[in-house]
């Protein structure tokens, strides 16, 4: 998927896939990644996700990539607060107390600029993707968070009624993009509220724990 489309759609603020509220799975299963307060949780392609406010609310330190710096100047401005910026080569980092934000391309993100991960909520990224971008953007993933435990949030509904993004991602493939590194269980599964671009849709959401070493 070129850049493109994504900067194309901020500046032109068709931004429906934005959720006006913290994530209700995450709300509501937060607990199961048993994360002590100041823990450093990773939202890959945040946007301007109301995701930030509520953990850092909750006492956790974020870390954000995103592609758009003009979704990145909305979240600070929803959070009222001025980040500190730098350039860390590609991406620009903008900081402040308990929140990390790097804008560029998240492919450019290095595991020592990331730091430490204790976990990550993927709830826009993964979905995000087209299919020939999956298995390289999982595997970064890994690398990145050098397999931190995940939430992940994903949809399935049928592919011939509507096109993506939101792409449809079925159980298998998220055993295949992910079985390797971790143990996936599906904690919940749900309608999703109005559907997605008006067809019925399911969402669910899936717990990564590493695998144990062979």
């Amino acid at each position: 998927m070129d850049p493109r489309f994504w900067h194309d759609r901020w500046e032109t603020g068709r931004t429906n896939f934005h959720e006006g509220q913290p994530n209700a799975f995450l709300v509501d299963y937060i607990q199961t990644l048993n994360l002590p307060k100041g823990a450093r949780i990773f939202l890959p392609l945040c946007g301007k996700t109301r995701d930030i406010a509520w953990l850092l609310s909750q006492g956790f330190h974020v870390v954000g990539a995103e592609l758009s710096a003009i979704a990145i100047d909305q979240l600070f401005a929803d959070l009222d607060v001025t980040p500190d910026i730098t350039q860390h080569g590609t991406l620009q980092h903008r900081s402040a107390p308990y929140l990390d934000i790097y804008v560029g391309d998240i492919f450019d993100l290095t595991p020592t600029a990331l730091g430490q991960v204790d976990a990550t909520f993927d709830r826009a990224a993964l979905v995000a993707l087209p299919a020939d971008m999956r298995d390289r953007y999982a595997q970064h993933i890994v690398t990145l968070t050098q397999s931190a435990p995940q939430l992940l949030v994903t949809f399935q509904y049928d592919e011939t009624l509507m096109q993506g993004p939101p792409f449809a991602i079925p159980a298998d493939q998220v055993k295949a993009l992910y079985g390797d590194a971790y143990t996936l269980t599906r904690l919940a599964r749900q309608d999703t509220d109005g559907g997605l671009k008006g067809h019925p849709a399911t969402e669910e959401l899936w717990h990564l724990i590493a695998a144990p070493a062979p």
